[in-house]
Order: structure tokens, then sequence, then C-alpha cells
């Protein structure tokens, strides 16, 4: 058996591997040669270096959008772990219709950034006009809308993931607590908490990386408004490239910005969460 698979294994990895090439590998590389050209077709770039990075740096929707888009990951992050966390353990205690609760919770995930943006969008914008406002009046009701949105689609996504988690500690640790008196609290941060630590880590390098690549809900929610106040990285990206004559170039050389920074936050973030875990 273990020779026929040796035999066959190029069969069944070499389409895979070719489809990850050509939809991922040969995208990227062009992708970072364009950063450094000014191009309006691939045919036509010409290399200018870093000039496409120095222009990057200087445009302050960008800034803007950076600095709005980390305002938001954070408060996501925080909110959506806080409360994701907090449902999982009610709904892993003996009570009637969890099972119900836990199927309506993660139904949201489901449905399509686009789809949700545009509903939160008639929602919000019909109970602001009892006010006489509307969404992208001010940036603090897009913000706002956008934390919103997002914690309604993804807490009970992360709330399955931190339920399972919590169906892994051994219920004999937990007696073994109580016989030696610890309190609730004592055995949330003591016991829960640190046996959690891998469901932990998930859900916060997804929520981290979600909230920096946070494109279609922004896009249908708010559409950056008012006056980019509102715009996310991603956002920020699309309307440079396609929006922008000229900046084709540009809008490449932020989309690698992006990359970077993506992949340096969640590096970051795992090595934190991962050394909870091997000093629990």
């Amino acid at each position: 058996m273990e020779k026929t698979l040796k035999r066959y294994f190029p069969f069944f990895i070499l389409p895979t591997l070719a489809a990850f090439i050509i939809g991922f590998v040969v995208p990227f590389v062009m992708g970072l040669w364009l950063s450094f050209t000014e191009f309006t077709t691939v045919s036509d770039a010409t290399f200018v270096g870093f000039k496409n990075f120095v222009r990057a740096f200087a445009d302050e929707t960008f800034l803007n959008a950076l600095g709005f888009t980390a305002l938001f990951a954070v408060t996501s992050l925080i909110l959506i772990n806080v409360i994701a966390f907090a449902l999982a353990m009610l709904l892993t205690q003996k009570l009637k219709g969890t099972n119900i609760c836990r199927t309506i919770f993660f139904m949201p995930n489901l449905i399509g950034g686009i789809v949700l943006g545009y509903i939160w969008q008639l929602i919000l914008n019909g109970i602001l006009a009892r006010f006489d406002l509307v969404l992208t009046l001010h940036a603090r009701y897009g913000f706002w809308g956008l934390i919103i949105l997002t914690c309604w689609q993804q807490i009970g996504y992360m709330m399955i993931i931190y339920i399972a988690g919590l169906q892994t500690i051994p219920g004999d640790l937990k007696e073994a607590a109580g016989i030696d008196g610890a309190n609730g609290r004592q055995m949330l941060f003591r016991i829960t908490i640190p046996m959690m630590m891998p469901s932990i880590t998930i859900c916060t390098f997804l929520s981290v990386t979600n909230g920096f690549k946070l494109f279609d809900q922004n896009l249908a929610l708010t559409n950056g408004e008012p006056a980019q106040a509102t715009e996310m990285l991603a956002l920020n990206i699309f309307n440079t490239f396609y929006a922008r004559v000229g900046f084709e170039g540009v809008g490449q050389a932020k989309a690698v910005l992006f990359f970077i920074m993506v992949v340096c936050l969640g590096l970051i973030q795992l090595r934190i969460t991962r050394g909870r875990e091997v000093q629990q």
C-alpha cells in the first residue's frame, strides 16, 4: 500500500501544486515586481525603484486609513473575543436550548460581507434617521457601525472555537480545584483561561488578521465616507489602484506594505499567545 501511494503521489500533488503556483506564487511575485514600477498594464512596466513606496507614505489618505484600521482592529479584537468567550462559557452550561442558540449565533458568519454591509446600512440608517442623522455624517458613526457589523458576523464563529476549547478541559481538574476551595474567579483565571490558550491563540489570530483585511463590509456600509474618514487599508488600496489615474504602482506598493504589516502582526501575535501556551 505504501509503495502504491509513493508511486501515484505525484499524480495527486501536481494538479494542486500547479494551481497554487499559477494562482498564488506567480501573481505574488509579479505584484512584488510591479510595486517597483510605473505601469498601466503589466506589459509596459518601467522600473522606478522605491519611488512608489515613498509616494505611498506621503499619501495622507493611506496614513489615515492605517490609523483607522489599527483602531478598528484593536477594538474589534477585544469585543469579539470577550463576548465570544462569555457566550461560550454560557452555552457550555447545562441549560435548555443551548444547541439552538449556538446555531443562531453562528448563522451570521454564513452571510457574505457585501450583503451584510447593505443590510446593516439599512438598519443603522433607519435607527439614525429618527435622530436626523445618517451613517456617513461623521466618522464615529461609521466606525461603530463597522464594529457592530463585524462583531455580529464573527462572534458566533469565535464562540464555536471557544466552545470546542472548553469541552477539552478535563472535568476532574475542575472538581479537584473545587475540592481545594477555588472560587469561580480563581477557576476562571487559574484553570479555564490557561487551558484555553490554544483556542485563544486561534481566535486572536483570526480577529487581528480579519480586522486588518476587512474590505467588503467597509465598501458596502460606508464606502469610506465621509471624505474617506472611514476608509480602511484594503479599501484605500483598491481606490488607489482603480480610481486614481497614474497611481497603479503606488497602489501595488501599498498592497505590498499591507501584506508585510499583516504578516508581521500575525507572527507577533502568534509568538505572544503561543508563548503563553508553553508557559502553561
